[in-house]
């Protein structure tokens, strides 16, 4: 009968979890703006653009989390830029029993929301998504105007001239091209179309 009890008080232990997930775009940015002050027992942080789903500490927040648990995010557009994405997540978190908060909006979602909260969800995911596609259209247009003015550069190149001609002798000596997309810390697109 303990050891049954004992079971029991893990199993109560584990869905008590208070889980954060922060998101910032690049490497520089700081999250600690996003869940400063709140109480969690584990923090996952992913320093990658919300476009997608396809974030390492996202992918495994939703792996850790379980029924019981609660998914703290400090608001709808750390955890997704698009409708379809943030409405997925939620909708599979509160199907597992899990609980989604969003500090700034404070909303909480728990698989048995009101019409009013889901509304909420769609509008405010919507409004994260149009932010996303207003920074890339100004950002495409600064571009042009940089164009046009004879300023803008475009990216650095990931390889120098020197570096593509010591990689093309290496090719043709017969080395592999993973391997050296690896040692030139390049993917292997980049590789190919210096070689190209």
């Amino acid at each position: 009968m303990d050891s049954l009890r004992g079971i029991g008080m893990t199993a109560a232990k584990r869905r008590d979890k208070r889980v954060g997930y922060t998101r910032v775009s690049s490497l520089d940015h700081n999250t600690e703006r996003q869940l400063g002050g709140v109480e969690l027992d584990k923090v996952l942080t992913d320093k990658a653009s919300g476009k997608d789903t396809a974030r390492p500490q996202l992918q495994a927040a939703l792996d850790y989390l379980r029924e019981g648990d609660l998914l703290l995010v400090h608001s709808m557009d750390r955890l997704a830029r698009n409708l379809d994405d943030l409405r997925k997540i939620v909708l599979d978190l509160t199907r597992k029993g899990v609980h989604v908060q969003f500090v700034k909006e404070n909303l909480t979602f728990t698989g048995e929301d009101s019409p009013m909260s889901n509304l909420l969800l769609s509008l405010l995911g919507a409004v994260a998504e149009f932010e996303r596609s207003m920074i890339r259209e100004r950002q495409r247009e600064g571009i042009a105007l940089a164009k046009k003015a004879g300023v803008y550069k475009g990216r650095k190149p990931s390889l120098t001239p020197l570096q593509i001609a010591e990689i093309r002798k290496r090719v043709a000596a017969g080395e592999k091209k993973t391997g050296l997309a690896t040692e030139y810390r390049i993917s292997r697109q980049t590789l190919y179309a210096a070689l190209a």
